[in-house]
């Protein structure tokens, strides 16, 4: 990849100065709107980031669909364009599909000849989104951008052929960078279930292989050495069940934002005040709504939950931490979710958690655990850590370089 031999201003300031034979025109000179309605036999079209446009009978997950009128519906042609309602968050989307969207997208036809894949890559650059920013400052998120919004910004214009050429090299290196990003997401995948299947082995069976078992009773927990327990929950632990008005300054967590697993939160401050558990550095917040996303903090400092979560402190039968591995066991979450209630907002009562059966090791035994999990756990997050810095590098050079090469400061040629 080189530089042009020739450069010019371009006048428009997110393009900059580009190759000195490309030309600059406003967006309505290239492209119009369409409004073609009455379709009702073209299939439905699902306008995604991550995807693009797709029919909404090809998704993996169930989407709404309208009442039986669609004749409002737009017509989208193959090679069309789509404004998305998340325009400003990720560009302008092509389609390789015909079929219909919402009468609240816009739809963009070409006028002129121009490729259709350069485009696809120029509308979706880093560049350009922020240029699309500006006219949705103060629009709330999810409103659509009108066809004038779109049709003032001006749009760099290479030759028909380097457009091709552009659009084709864009095609088969980015391609090349989703496979790498598609092993590390891969590799990140077959790490978290290394750690799950660690931490479910260990806490079950313990460390030593050799260790003579026994039937549990429990079926989610199967085997377990001959020497371990099997009671409730609340043998082992307190539940705060008080409601406490905090001071002004106390830290308070909610659902909402507890990152499963991490040991992270932020500061919350909610409306309901007067409602809610405090808690203690040590304690585990066990959030009993939609327990399946496994919402489990261990506590860090003193502070403040709100009314979804219960507090749990282990009295000197259970060690904290080795609850805590406990708790993400996905056949306990099982069990538990299996006795929620509620459609929109199912959680499960503090009593159904705390008479679930778990596991009592010897106290010394639980305190090996933790120790071994925590060493373990730790250098596989630091993989996980790795890989992810690894993807988030080739996702801001896979940017980076449709960014450049649409606006003319990198040269691609066809081999």
């Amino acid at each position: 990849m080189t530089r042009y031999d020739v450069y010019k201003d371009s006048g428009v300031e997110w393009i900059g100065e580009f190759p000195e034979q490309w030309d600059v025109i406003k967006s309505k000179f290239l492209f119009g709107c369409r409004n073609e309605r009455n379709n009702i036999t073209e299939p439905l079209l699902s306008v995604t980031q991550k995807d693009s446009v797709v029919r909404r009978d090809e998704l993996a997950t169930r989407v709404w669909n309208p009442d039986s009128d669609i004749s409002a519906y737009k017509l989208v042609k193959n090679g069309d364009f789509v404004i998305s309602l998340r325009t400003f968050e990720g560009g302008i989307e092509l389609s390789n599909v015909q079929g219909l969207v919402s009468p609240a997208y816009t739809v963009l036809y070409r006028k002129k000849e121009i490729e259709a894949l350069y485009y696809k890559y120029l509308l979706k650059s880093a560049r350009f989104i922020t240029e699309l920013n500006k006219i949705t400052t103060g629009i709330r998120q999810g409103k659509n951008i009108s066809f004038e919004d779109f049709a003032e910004i001006l749009l760099p214009v290479p030759g028909l052929m380097e457009q091709k050429i552009i659009g084709t090299q864009l095609d088969a290196k980015t391609s090349l960078i989703d496979q790498l990003i598609d092993v590390k997401q891969r590799k990140i995948e077959l790490l978290k279930e290394k750690r799950t299947a660690l931490i479910n082995h260990v806490v079950t069976k313990g460390l030593d292989p050799n260790v003579k078992m026994k039937e549990s009773g429990v079926e989610w927990i199967g085997v377990i050495p001959e020497h371990w327990d099997v009671k409730k929950m609340k043998y082992g632990v307190y539940s705060s069940t008080l409601k406490a008005n905090p001071s002004s300054d106390a830290i308070k967590i909610s659902p909402e934002n507890v990152e499963s697993g991490t040991g992270i939160c932020l500061n919350y401050y909610s409306e309901y005040e007067g409602e809610g558990f405090p808690f203690i550095k040590g304690d585990i917040l066990f959030n009993k709504l939609r327990i399946y996303l496994k919402k489990i903090l261990f506590a860090d400092f003193d502070g403040f939950s709100m009314g979804e979560m219960i507090v749990l402190r282990c009295n000197t039968s259970l060690c904290n931490r080795y609850l805590y591995y406990l708790l993400f066991n996905q056949g306990l979450i099982d069990l538990l979710d299996s006795q929620s209630t509620g459609i929109k907002m199912p959680r499960v009562s503090p009593e159904i958690i705390l008479n679930s059966k778990v596991i009592y090791p010897p106290i010394s035994e639980q305190t090996q655990i933790v120790e071994f999990l925590n060493e373990k756990t730790k250098e596989i997050d630091n993989l996980l850590t790795l890989e992810q810095k690894k993807i988030d590098l080739l996702k801001e050079y896979r940017q980076s370089l449709i960014s450049e090469v649409v606006t003319g400061k990198i040269k691609v040629t066809k081999d």
